[in-house]
């Protein structure tokens, strides 16, 4: 058990919260219903833009925090924002001028639901396992090129995404390039879909800076603080969270920590680890 009681629970949503079939159980929800119940605060903590996590956010039932596109805005389910933490124009317009060799990968997000919150050059390489997030998400895609004449805003994130043989190709130019210095990099990956994510944050953003500082708002202990994730992107809020919980399909990055390990996505292991830190 934890030895000092949980007051604020974030918890990842895909891979985590969901199953494999990115469905939430039943037991997961009567477990973070119980732990509400108990007084303990829920955030949940994902690389979706709030949008598209609202739906999952809403079928729990109870208030929450949605800390969404990786910790660049974090909003109540009313909609009323707390914070925002934006990618500056310039510096996503000097990421496309060094990056235009992998463009056809780009997708920028903005911070609204018209179409063109997303934005791409072409749906011909969006293709395999991230067409079916293209296609939910078509109603709010405008394509457009090059991709860069859409910055007359700053956006939320950009994001690389595609298998993984072009996507390591891609983190190789970043790591290289001269405005890597002024952005977060953070990546997920999903090998059985061989689909990987490199989502570009402005820099200092993560979803552990997100929780850190809604827990400092809300008069929260860093060790009150109790985390479950499963992918690359969640390292940063399991390391700033007192209690870090690590699913049973975690990627082998996150295992190498020592952190606490539940059940996967597919045995409530959401569930698992609210009843042995919660009750």
């Amino acid at each position: 058990m934890a030895v000092t009681p949980i007051r604020l629970l974030a918890i990842d949503i895909d891979g985590t919260l969901l199953n494999s079939k990115f469905q939430l159980s039943d037991e997961n929800i009567a477990a973070v219903r119980r732990a509400h119940e108990r007084g303990v605060e829920l955030a949940l903590v994902t690389g979706r833009r709030h949008k598209f996590a609202l739906p999952i956010a809403e079928q729990l039932g109870i208030p929450l925090t949605l800390i969404s596109s990786n910790g660049a805005v974090t909003r109540s389910l009313a909609g009323e924002t707390f914070h925002r933490d934006l990618l500056p124009a310039e510096t996503a317009r000097c990421l496309c001028r060094e990056m235009t060799e992998f463009s056809k990968h780009l997708v920028l997000t903005f911070d609204h639901e018209q179409p063109g919150c997303l934005v791409l050059e072409s749906f011909d390489n969006f293709t395999g396992s991230i067409f079916g997030w293209i296609d939910k998400n078509r109603a709010y895609i405008e394509c457009m090129k090059p991709i860069e004449n859409c910055l007359t805003e700053d956006p939320v994130q950009a994001m690389f995404c595609g298998a993984f043989a072009p996507m390591r190709k891609v983190q190789a130019a970043l790591s290289a390039s001269q405005v890597a210095r002024k952005l977060t990099i953070l990546r997920t990956e999903y090998p059985a879909r061989d689909l990987s994510i490199l989502d570009i944050m402005n820099s200092g953003c993560s979803k552990g800076t997100a929780v850190g500082r809604w827990a400092k708002h809300r008069g929260i202990q860093q060790t009150e603080v109790m985390a479950i994730g499963d992918n690359h992107n969640d390292r940063e809020m399991l390391e700033f969270a007192g209690v870090p919980v690590i699913m049973g399909n975690a990627c082998e990055e996150l295992r190498s920590n020592g952190w606490h390990i539940t059940g996967s996505h597919d045995e409530h292991g959401v569930a698992k680890a609210i009843e042995r830190f919660i009750g």
